[in-house]
C-alpha cells in the first residue's frame, strides 16, 4: 500500500490550481457555454461580458479542487501499485463526485449569467432560489457528474501516466513537462466528452427537469449530431490549457508544499 497521502499538500495544490485556472481562462469558458446555450452565440451575449458569471465560479473554485484533490489522492494511495490504474480511476471518479457537490450551485449560477450578458449572478441566484427553492441551484448535478466522471476516467489516468513515461528514473518533473502532459491528458478527455458537456450545459440553462439521455436524443433530432460538439473547439482549448496550469501548478505546488512541511 502507498502511504504518501498527505493532507496539506493537496489541499493547497488543490486550492492554487483551481483558483489558477478559472481565472485565467474564464472567457474561453464564456465563449463555449453561449456557443452550447440553445439560443446561440449572439443572443446569448456574444463577445460581451465574457467575465459575466465570474464571481461564483471564484468563490466555489478552491473549495471544489480541494475537496477534489484530498479525495484523489487519498483513495489512490490505497492502493498497491499492481493496482494503480484502477486506483486512479476509481480515485478520479470520487473526487469528483464528492467535489461537484461544491461545485454545481457555482457553475449553475455562472452559466446563467454567462449565457444571459444583460444580468448580474446576484440577480440569478436570487430567480433560482424563487422560482424553485434551494434545491434546484443542484439542478445539472447529475448531468455534471455523468460528464466529469469520463472525464476523468481518461484525463487522470492518462496524466498519472505520462508522467510516469516522462519522469523516468527521477522523482519531480520540470514545470514544463508538468505542464505539457496536462494540457495532453486534459485535451484529449475534453474531445471525448463534449456531447455530454452540452447537455450539461443545455439542462443548467433550462428550467425544466430533464435527463441526460433525453437531452442527447432531443439535441440529435433538432440541431443533428453536430449540434452535439458544439463548443469543441473553444472546450478542448480551454481543457489543454486548464490541463496545462491546473495539473502543472497542482503537480508543482504540492511537491513543494510536501518539502516545505516535511523538509
Amino acid at each position: 500500500m502507498n502511504s504518501s497521502y498527505s493532507i496539506g499538500p493537496s489541499l493547497v495544490g488543490g486550492a492554487l490550481s483551481g483558483l489558477s485556472v478559472d481565472a485565467i481562462l474564464f472567457p474561453i469558458d464564456t465563449i463555449k457555454t453561449r456557443i452550447q446555450s440553445e439560443h446561440g452565440f449572439l443572443k446569448s451575449g456574444g463577445v460581451s461580458r465574457l467575465y459575466a458569471g465570474i464571481g461564483p465560479l471564484l468563490m466555489g473554485s478552491m473549495p471544489s479542487s480541494a475537496t477534489f484533490f484530498l479525495t484523489y489522492e487519498y483513495v489512490r494511495t490505497r492502493g498497491n501499485v499492481s493496482e494503480m490504474l484502477a486506483m486512479n480511476m476509481l480515485a478520479a471518479s470520487l473526487g469528483e463526485i464528492t467535489s461537484c457537490v461544491v461545485r454545481v450551485p457555482c457553475e449553475l449560477i455562472k452559466q446563467r449569467a454567462q449565457a444571459n450578458s444583460l444580468t448580474s449572478s446576484w440577480r440569478v441566484l436570487k430567480t433560482v432560489i424563487r422560482e424553485g427553492g434551494y434545491k434546484c441551484l443542484y439542478r445539472g448535478y447529475t448531468a455534471t457528474v455523468t460528464r466529469e466522471v469520463p472525464f476523468s476516467l481518461v484525463q487522470y489516468p492518462l496524466w498519472e501516466y505520462l508522467k510516469r513515461l516522462v519522469r523516468g528514473e527521477g522523482d519531480k518533473l520540470a514545470v514544463w513537462q508538468s505542464a505539457t502532459v496536462g494540457a495532453v491528458a486534459g485535451g484529449i478527455a475534453a474531445a471525448v466528452t463534449t456531447p455530454i458537456d452540452v447537455a450539461k450545459t443545455r439542462i443548467m440553462l433550462s428550467n425544466n427537469t430533464i435527463g441526460v439521455y433525453t437531452v442527447l436524443i432531443n439535441i440529435y433530432k433538432h440541431d443533428g449530431y453536430r449540434a452535439l460538439l458544439a463548443g469543441l473547439g473553444p472546450r478542448a482549448l480551454q481543457i489543454s490549457l486548464g490541463g496545462a496550469i491546473f495539473l502543472g501548478i497542482y503537480d508543482q505546488s504540492t511537491y513543494w508544499a510536501r518539502m516545505f512541511l516535511h523538509g
